[in-house]
C-alpha cells in the first residue's frame, strides 16, 4: 500500500487474549484478522496481548511478516508486545525488551501496583527502500493501576532517549487511557514524544474510539489505542480502522493505523 520509498505504515493492535466463546472465538477471529491485516497491508505492526500461541498462528496466517517479541512472564509465557513486520520490506538490526517497573530488566517484574507484568518490546530496523532507520517500541500499560501507567509512561520515555540519537523512535500501544490522562500529557509533553492523530495531514473515523468489547461499533467514548513518534517524521494520514468482517469484530480493539514519512 505503500506508494513512496519514504512512505511507512504503521499499525497498532490489540489482537485480544484467546478467551472468547464464538462468535469471538480466537479460532474465528485470527482469520478476520489475518483479513484485515492483508487488505491493510501495514509495513509494520505493534501488537498486544496475544499469547505465544496466537503469535504463532499470526506468523502462519501472515507469510510476508517476521515477528520479535517475548511472554510478559519470561520466554513463551504470558501476554506477548510482539512486533510483527514485512521482510522485504523492513531489515531487523537490533532488538530488545524491558519490564515496566523499577527493575526493567528483571523479567516478570512488577512494582507500581499493578497485578500483572507489564513490558515492552522494541526493534531498530532499516528500511530496504529508503534506506532509513527508525525504532518502533511498542507496549500495553496496565488497565486497573494509575500509578503504573503514570510510571510506565516515564520509564518508556527515558528508555525510547537511550536510542541512538537522530534515529527516529515510533511508539505504539494500548495505553488504557486516553487524552485527558497522565501518561499522554507526559509523553506528548515532557516526554517529548507527538501524537500522529493530531499531527496527520488528514484523518478518517475522527468521531471513533478504538475498544469496541466487541460490542460498540462507535468504539467508545476514548482512542485508548495511540501511535506516538519522536524525531524528524512527517504525518500523512491517521485511521481507526472500523473494519467487520461477515459482520463481525475482528477483536475488540479496532486497530489503529498512521502512514509517515521518515
Amino acid at each position: 500500500m505503500s506508494t513512496s520509498a519514504n512512505e511507512l505504515r504503521i499499525m497498532t493492535y490489540n489482537v485480544r487474549v484467546e478467551c472468547d466463546l464464538s462468535p469471538n472465538s480466537w479460532e474465528e477471529r485470527r482469520l478476520r484478522i489475518q483479513k484485515l491485516i492483508t487488505e491493510q497491508a501495514p509495513d509494520i505492526i505493534g501488537t498486544q496481548e496475544g499469547m505465544f500461541g496466537q503469535v504463532k498462528d499470526l506468523q502462519a496466517l501472515l507469510p510476508d511478516y517476521e515477528w520479535i517479541g517475548e511472554g510478559r512472564d519470561g520466554g513463551s509465557q504470558g501476554e506477548f508486545m510482539a512486533i510483527f513486520y514485512n521482510r522485504s520490506r523492513l531489515e531487523l538490526t537490533e532488538y530488545g525488551h524491558f519490564w515496566l517497573s523499577d527493575t526493567p530488566m528483571m523479567i516478570g517484574s512488577k512494582t507500581w501496583g499493578n497485578h500483572h507484568a507489564r513490558m515492552a518490546t522494541w526493534g531498530r530496523f532499516e528500511d530496504r527502500q529508503s534506506g532509513k532507520a527508525f525504532y518502533l517500541l511498542n507496549t500495553h500499560l496496565d488497565h486497573q493501576s494509575e500509578e503504573a501507567r503514570g510510571k510506565g509512561a516515564r520509564l518508556l520515555a527515558a528508555e525510547a532517549d537511550r536510542f541512538a540519537s537522530g534515529c527516529p523512535v515510533i511508539l505504539t500501544g494500548d495505553f488504557n487511557a486516553g487524552e485527558d490522562s497522565e501518561p499522554y500529557r507526559y509523553l506528548t509533553g515532557e516526554g517529548g514524544f507527538q501524537d500522529t492523530w493530531f499531527e496527520a495531514a488528514s484523518r478518517d473515523n475522527e468521531t471513533l474510539g478504538s475498544f469496541t468489547g466487541y460490542t460498540r461499533p462507535d468504539g467508545g467514548q476514548h482512542r485508548i489505542d495511540w501511535i506516538l513518534t519522536k524525531g524528524e517524521a512527517q504525518i500523512i494520514k491517521a485511521q481507526i480502522i472500523n473494519t467487520l468482517i461477515e459482520g463481525q469484530f475482528p477483536s475488540d480493539h479496532y486497530p489503529v493505523t498512521a502512514i509517515l514519512y521518515i
